[in-house]
């Protein structure tokens, strides 16, 4: 990008200005194709731009400014921010209004001709956020609006400077309010005020007008600034004393001295202007960007870009105040005259600030041009770092990233640079531009500018727009307006245009006529466009709070409007507010003071502001909501989109106080409750607001939904109407009156599908339910199914209904062998298909039954035999319910695990009930049998034998029901061996073993007959004919193994005797009793009976596994006998101690005092020296034997024989000992061993259980 001036702070390159060139894209490439295309196709394109919905919607600001027009003034410059609107004016009056009540700050007067700039810092301000700083600013405000107009009435008069005595109240000191305020004019003077501080004010002239002026985002404390104007000279001003007036002659031998006089203290001021550019005429526009790190000017050879001196690190400060790039304006031949008459726009973007709209991603997804490729390449990289700079001057566009410095690379290695500026994309406008800016990532918004072309003098705007290529949509927010002075003899300019144009595709999304007051006398820079970005994280209170208000009519939007006025910008409660809608009746009573500080509705709503501000009128444009996108829609009459979006999005009701203005607040009195009450029943409110909103969407809803309807009915499409019906219909009123419409047309199968299946509230009417199954039963039948499945039977009279099939049955050619569209019986199964249901509804089971069975719908018949225990009704045809799930094809081609499976249902059930008594096994057996089933018969048997139809978890219970089960089988025991035989033979033998009720003549013939040889064996056995079976198994079966396996459980010698005799001459079987016969007979005895010379296959080694068995039987037993003799010695061990262990008998002698009787109830425990039986203290003089025992205890002989010896029980004697007797002593002694050992002996076998307490073994007895 090479510079004209070829400062040496330029860094572009031709290269980058080529590659940019090369990325240019015209708007208008088009238009000159655009004359050949017919006359229709232009009306086609019309209409299609009719139908096409704005993006933004627009709203008259003029009125809300009605201090900035007095006396005739004009506006000459414009700037908004935060939530201030500055504002200069051609007398050179300074306006500073709130947003959004556009209340005055202040005004003051501060130059003499019209006013050229204006700029603040910091930019973009602080927002208010707090409800103090609301309710302090509008304290403020009302103070200094009482000296509004003592200031505006002397700016008339006023000289140039600001007047020092003024005594206008100040501005309440909040952050919001904390900003310096810049202004440049055509008077040469640069004015710097603070807002808050009327004292700290400068006024400095520069002697030639200053165009434009763009204050240091740090102007607070580095009191820097830059201008520049009709000099040529970009200069830059460091300091200045607050309060003082101050002119510069710069560059003139008086400013040298003035500098130098500065620097020995006797200078008049401390400002220091320095030039930073010169030479390349007329400087019209100055903008510092948003970080404050750089500052781009157009003069009238391009526009410039500087490094300043903000945010520089230590090692570079030398690049302060360096030119980093330049962009020289293009070369045609009206830039020559016009460079110096059009003003440059300059707009720094701050993307997180931007707009969002739905179709950025469509067009994103899109194919890119390689422009917007390398721009959203570039804004993904470092986007934090780099800053967008957009550019508009006369027809052309530049979009900037301005990179920060760096450390050079290649052969500027180790240099460092103070930034570079890319172009990303330019384009070129059929139009002048007024202002420009981002409106979403992908869309660029611009105020164009239109002037008619040579020749034009005489066409209205209307012909100049069709000429110009494209159609143009008035603005609704302004009031049309036809040129009323135009000079003669001199073009008159058109209405101003915004645009929004599509990065991707450099083309035309949405263009809009702007009509503005006297807009044929204005010129390009005239016009001024303001954005107000969308505010971020803004409480969502607000709305539910202005909703509440519109609906209980508490109009209580302007108390939120004077707590917490800065949020209304991004607040729905504004909109609300009852003095804000000049229709509304509390507007008629209110003050003209509330009227004047009612916030605009378009203010209130979230997202981007973007004002269009010229000299005489000031327009607002919004991004469209919802509900004016529902307006929209209606007002085109797309019904179907209109529905739709409130089904989706109910809110687009609730927020517009225009569509809740038509239902009401209800009869609510206002006046009957106090605030108290308000807060006291606020749950009850909002439910009721709740209820209020939801009424009315659904009120809006059907009324859009009936024109929907109307229309597709109009246009023919009855299919596409009975579908929407469906939808969108929701009272019974509504489908009453809908029906019977098509039902007089003819649309049956149309509003059908269609019709409410579950009950309404109210009820819709039986007889639209009738009506239709009636036309259906006549004339479709597979439809009436179809419905009767849909339809519950309580939306209609299921007596008329059934008698209407039934007449089918009776009156028309409705038979089971009739045949329609191929099928034969399919209306007859149809009909009664749906009488069976319609009776089961009805509460007829048994007829349903009966229509089931008529069916062979074995699943329905089935359910409803379990369900309603209708097995009785089905007792006489047994049969009938067993093959409900048979078919003929089955039972001739099918197998039996099919059959069984197919029958298995019923079968299960009439094995449950037969326990219950209900269905009697004879009675089913007795009608198989009639019926020639004696598969089925069968079945049953085979279920009621093993009891599978059982459903029982207790398994003893189980047990039980499947013993009782088999019994009933038993009463039938030989028919079941009959089929059991036929056709389960493992069945039979299991039948064979567990019951006895079978006749074994009939079972042994049975098996005969069929050759069942183990069933034989088995009968055989049981009888006694063991040999015979023997002889089965040996002959018939040849099985070895069996043969030995039977004759070891009869346990028969002369069994075994049979076996060996016929296995003789049998090698086979020989090998097989040497290796299975162990030890059940002799292997001696098995050997010498093998005859001499028989050649036995195997021999070695069936004897080699006999001999290991009989090792291992060896072993066991040698391992038996060894753990036996291990317990003998043991036990005998045990008896040696006890033998040679003494029992001690104590002898306790008595007190005087003893007791040999004490009654007690306690168990008495052994005490030793006395005797258990008794508890008597032994003496010295015993004469009795005393019996001792290892635990200790010692007895009484007859104590011990009677130990626990019932009373009734005859007391035993004890045994005679041999020897004399002693009549009075008793057993007396003795001194013959035999004797004693005889007495000892017939005493053993006496006690031969032990001590009768602890269980003492004999062998521990001592006799005394």
């Amino acid at each position: 990008m090479p510079d004209a001036s070829k400062d040496k702070g330029d860094t572009g390159t031709g290269k980058e200005e080529e590659s940019s060139r090369d990325e240019t894209e015209s708007l208008d490439e088009d238009e000159s194709g655009g004359s050949e295309d017919n006359e229709d196709e232009e009306e086609d394109d019309e209409e299609d731009d009719e139908d096409d919905e704005p993006k933004l919607k627009y709203a008259r600001l003029t009125s809300h400014l009605g201090l900035v027009y007095r006396n005739g003034d004009a506006t000459s410059a414009f700037l908004v921010a935060g939530d201030k609107m500055i504002i200069g004016t051609h007398n050179g009056n300074i306006h500073v209004l709130s947003l959004p009540s556009f209340q005055s700050i202040r005004v003051y007067h501060a130059h003499s001709a019209s006013i050229s700039g204006i700029s603040i810092s910091p930019f973009p301000p602080p927002r208010a956020s707090t409800a103090s700083e609301g309710i302090s600013k509008v304290s403020g405000q009302g103070k200094t609006s009482k000296g509004t107009a003592s200031i505006a009435s002397q700016s008339s008069t006023a000289p140039q400077r600001t007047p020092k005595n003024s005594k206008a109240p100040g501005v309440t000191n909040i952050p919001s309010n904390a900003i310096y305020i810049a202004t440049s004019s055509i008077d040469g003077n640069v004015c710097i005020a603070s807002l808050i501080d009327q004292k700290d004010v400068q006024l400095r002239n520069f002697a030639r007008p200053v165009q434009s002026v763009a204050l240091s985002p740090n102007y607070k404390n580095d009191r820097t600034y830059v201008s520049g104007g009709t000099a040529g000279n970009l200069v830059l001003t460091v300091g200045g004393r607050a309060g003082a007036s101050t002119s510069t002659t710069t560059g003139s031998a008086s400013a040298t001295a003035a500098g130098w006089l500065g620097t020995i203290g006797l200078g008049g001021g401390d400002a220091k202007d320095t030039i930073l550019h010169s030479g390349e005429g007329t400087i019209n526009t100055i903008k510092w960007s948003l970080t404050g790190k750089y500052v781009a000017w157009v003069n009238e050879y391009g526009v410039k870009i500087m490094r300043s001196n903000l945010s520089l690190e230590s090692i570079d400060t030398e690049s302060a105040w360096k030119r980093i790039g330049h962009v020289p304006r293009p070369e045609e031949d009206d830039w020559e005259e016009m460079a110096g008459v059009w003003k440059g726009r300059i707009e720094w973007i701050d993307e997180t600030n931007l707009e969002t709209d739905e179709d950025d991603k469509s067009r994103e997804a899109s194919a890119l041009s390689p422009a917007t490729a390398k721009l959203k390449q570039q804004t993904s990289k470092k986007s934090k770092r780099i800053e967008k700079l957009l550019i508009g001057w006369g027809g052309t566009i530049w979009i900037i990233n301005v990179h920060p410095g760096s450390t050079g690379v290649g052969k500027n290695v180790g240099e460092r640079t103070a930034g570079r500026a890319e172009i990303i994309k330019i384009l070129r406008m059929d139009c002048i531009i007024s202002g420009l800016s981002l409106y979403t990532p992908t869309l660029l918004l611009v105020l164009a500018y239109i002037t008619p072309g040579a020749g034009e003098e005489d066409e209205s705007a209307d012909e100049a727009e069709e000429r110009k290529g494209h159609k143009s949509k008035g603005s609704t927010a302004s009031t049309a307006s036809e040129p009323r002075g135009g000079i003669r003899h001199r073009q008159n300019a058109l209405s101003p245009e915004l645009r929004l144009i599509d990065l991707g595709s450099s083309q035309e999304v949405d263009t809009d006529r702007l009509t503005v007051s006297r807009f044929e006398r204005l010129s390009a820079g005239d016009y001024h466009l303001g954005i107000l970005p969308a505010a971020r994280n803004v409480p969502v209170a607000q709305t539910s709070r202005g909703t509440l208000e519109t609906l209980t009519g508490m109009g209580s939007g302007m108390w939120n409007a004077t707590i917490n006025a800065t949020s209304l910008l991004t607040s729905a409660a504004s909109i609300h507010s009852t003095g804000s809608h000049s229709d509304s009746p509390s507007s008629l009573t209110s003050s003209a003071k509330d009227r004047k500080n009612a916030a605009h509705p378009h203010l209130a709503t979230p997202g981007m502001k973007i004002f269009i501000h010229s000299p005489y009128d000031c327009i607002l444009s919004t991004k469209r909501d919802l509900s004016d996108h529902l307006t929209f829609l209606l007002e085109h009459q797309k019904y179907q989109e209109a529905w739709e979006l409130i089904d989706e999005h109910p809110e687009v009701i609730s927020s517009s106080p225009e569509k809740l203005a038509e239902i009401g607040p209800g009869n609510t009195d206002p006046t009957q409750a106090s605030s108290d009450d308000f807060y006291d029943d606020t749950s009850s409110i909002v439910d009721s607001a709740s209820r209020l909103i939801n009424s009315s969407v659904e009120k809006e809803k059907r009324r859009i939904g009936d024109l929907w309807i109307h229309q597709l009915i109009e246009q023919g499409d009855w299919l596409t109407a009975g579908k929407t019906c469906g939808k969108v219909l929701g009272t019974s009123a509504q489908w009453k009156d809908w029906v019977y419409r098509f039902v007089a047309a003819k649309k049956f199968d149309e509003i059908t599908p269609y019709i409410p299946t579950t009950q309404l509230k109210p009820p819709l009417e039986s007889t639209i339910y009738e009506v239709i199954l009636a036309n259906y039963i006549a004339n479709d039948r597979p439809k009436v199914r179809q419905l009767l499945d849909l339809w519950s039977p309580d939306l209609f009279d299921i007596q008329g209904v059934t008698t209407a099939l039934e007449n089918q049955l009776k009156y028309r050619d409705v038979r089971k062998d009739s045949i329609e569209d191929g099928e034969r019986g399919r209306d007859w199964k149809i009909i009664m298909e749906s009488m069976g249901k319609l009776y089961l509804a009805d509460g007829r089971p048994r007829e349903a039954l009966r229509c089931y069975f008529n069916l062979q719908d074995a699943d329905t018949a089935m359910t409803l035999v379990k369900e309603y225990h209708l097995l009785d009704a089905v007792a006489d045809d047994i049969p009938g319910l067993i093959l409900l799930r048979v078919t003929k094809e089955q039972e001739k081609s099918a197998p039996l695990k099919e059959l069984q499976e197919a029958s298995s249902e019923a079968i299960n059930l009439l094995v449950s009930e037969a326990h219950h008594g209900i269905v009697r096994p004879e009675a089913v057996v007795g009608q198989l049998q009639e019926r020639k089933l004696p598969l089925y018969l069968f079945f049953y048997l085979k279920a009621l034998w093993t009891g599978e139809a059982i459903e029982e978890e207790n398994l003893q219970i189980r047990d039980r029901l499947v013993a009782e089960s088999r019994a009933l089988v038993d009463n039938v025991a030989d028919l079941a061996v009959h089929l059991f035989a036929k056709y389960d033979r493992e069945l039979l033998m299991e039948f064979l073993k567990s019951s006895t009720e079978y006749t074994f003549e009939k079972a042994t013939s049975e098996c005969e007959q069929l050759d069942y040889v183990p069933e034989l064996v088995y009968l055989y056995s049981k009888t006694g004919q063991t040999k015979r079976a023997l002889y089965l198994i040996i002959d018939r079966l040849a099985d070895v193994s069996q043969a030995i396996s039977f004759a070891k459980e009869q346990d028969d010698g002369d069994l075994w005797n049979d076996l060996l005799d016929y296995s003789m001459d049998k090698p086979r079987f020989i090998r097989g009793l040497l290796e299975e016969v162990g030890t059940a007979i002799n292997p001696i005895t098995l050997l010498r009976r093998i005859p001499e010379g028989l050649e036995i296959e195997g021999l070695r080694d069936g004897l080699s596994r006999m001999i290991k068995e009989y090792e291992i039987q060896h072993s066991i037993s040698y391992g038996v006998a060894r753990v036996l003799r291990g317990e003998v010695a043991l036990a005998q061990h045990t008896l040696r101690s006890g033998q040679r262990k003494g029992v001690k008998f104590n002898v306790v002698h008595k007190k005087y005092d003893h007791v040999d009787v004490a009654v007690s109830d306690e168990p008495v425990v052994p005490i030793a020296g006395h005797c258990v039986g008794c508890h008597e203290p032994f003496s010295e003089f015993e004469v009795e034997t005393l019996v001792g025992f290892a635990c200790g205890h010692v007895f009484h002989l007859s104590h011990l024989l009677n130990y626990e010896r019932d009373e009734g029980e005859r007391p035993e004697t004890p045994p005679a000992e041999e020897g004399r007797v002693d009549e009075e002593e008793g057993y007396g002694e003795t001194h013959s061993v035999g004797a004693k050992v005889t007495h000892a002996r017939l005493l053993r076998d006496k006690i031969r259980d032990g001590c009768p307490v602890s269980g003492c073994v004999i062998s521990d007895v001592k006799i005394l």
